[in-house]
């Protein structure tokens, strides 16, 4: 059980959002979001955030970084942040500091919130204790699983965004070749997040020897769902393919008949282009296990803080969750 006040935490490579749970029985109060290039390290944002803001001391924080945990330094994969557990104890006077991956407190967030937080995108009903499968583009591509055993939900955290992404259709043999890669490799990070829809718009453009007008993600999502960019139309659809090719590999690999969760401002803004079919189809054409697939539910998750929801669940009802704590939790010596 942890401390209260507790402050919770949902640091991303792009923005980091801030509450504080004063008891188990109480609402978060919420902070206004930052963006963490505003910022020099994390103290300076929680200074400025969350203390510069409210008389509460909190004497305990439970924090999703995005990026893997190990060690006393957690560096976040997008983003030139390092997060020290024990500077933030010293710097804060807290008793306590817990870090979880960002797709953990995710995974969390999916059994925290209600229907009234979800958009179906096709499938049948959910099995109440089945396997789940959260999966989210944003600054990256965060995956993470979640299970129920044992009377608890346990989620499963990893690196599943970088798995390999492959052509599949005659024009994805036309355009994959101009996907920048890494070390010559395409992963679903590659194409499936912010820089990722860039990448594939201008794959587009380059296989078609159109010059590339648009630079943003923002700018080719609208140019996408307003039909006035020809390109921008054709990477959004490969975008939410390529999406559901890999939401439904890893509903095998979890089998997820607890449904699979899109989380994230993305896909947030793209329900239409999701809702389109493309996505749908892609998922379900998993030969020979097509019916399996058909069957299981896809939402998209609506609520803007839903790690923030997840990790303020784990600390009001830590035993409803199994989470090894074993070097990840840090205390004041």
């Amino acid at each position: 059980m942890m401390n209260f006040p507790v402050l919770t935490g949902d640091i991303g490579g792009t923005n980091a959002r801030f509450a504080i749970l004063i008891d188990a029985n109480a609402e978060p109060k919420e902070f206004p979001g930052v963006r963490t290039a505003d910022f020099a390290s994390l103290e300076e944002a929680i200074q400025t955030a969350v203390f510069d803001r409210t008389s509460v001391r909190p004497r305990s924080a439970l924090l999703a970084v995005a990026g893997p945990v190990d060690g006393d330094e957690i560096a976040l994969t997008n983003h030139g942040w390092v997060v020290r557990p024990k500077a933030l104890i010293e710097a804060f006077g807290l008793d306590e500091v817990v870090v979880l991956n960002d797709f953990e407190a995710q995974a969390l967030g999916v059994v925290a919130l209600g229907s009234e937080h979800m958009e179906k995108i096709g499938g049948g009903e959910a099995e109440e204790e089945s396997g789940r499968v959260v999966l989210g583009p944003g600054t990256g591509l965060g995956v993470a699983g979640l299970v129920h055993a044992r009377g608890m939900w346990i989620p499963v955290p990893g690196e599943g965004g970088h798995v390999d992404m492959g052509p599949r259709s005659p024009r994805d043999f036309a355009v994959f070749p101009h996907v920048e890669t890494i070390e010559g490799r395409i992963s679903g990070e590659q194409m499936l997040c912010g820089r990722g829809l860039v990448n594939l718009y201008r794959a587009v453009a380059m296989a078609d020897d159109v010059a590339p007008r648009l630079s943003t993600p923002a700018e080719i999502t609208a140019a996408a769902l307003s039909g006035e960019d020809a390109e921008a139309v054709e990477a959004l659809d490969m975008f939410v393919t390529c999406l559901g090719r890999l939401a439904g590999d890893l509903a095998l690999v979890f089998m997820a008949r607890g449904g699979v969760y899109l989380t994230g401002g993305i896909v947030q803004k793209i329900v239409p282009a999701l809702k389109n079919g493309r996505f749908r189809a892609a998922f379900d054409d998993k030969a020979p296990h097509s019916a399996l697939l058909r069957a299981m539910p896809v939402h998209v998750v609506t609520h803007p803080l839903a790690a923030l929801a997840g990790l303020a669940a784990y600390a009001r009802t830590p035993a409803r969750f199994g989470i090894e704590l074993d070097g990840r939790r840090w205390g004041r010596v």
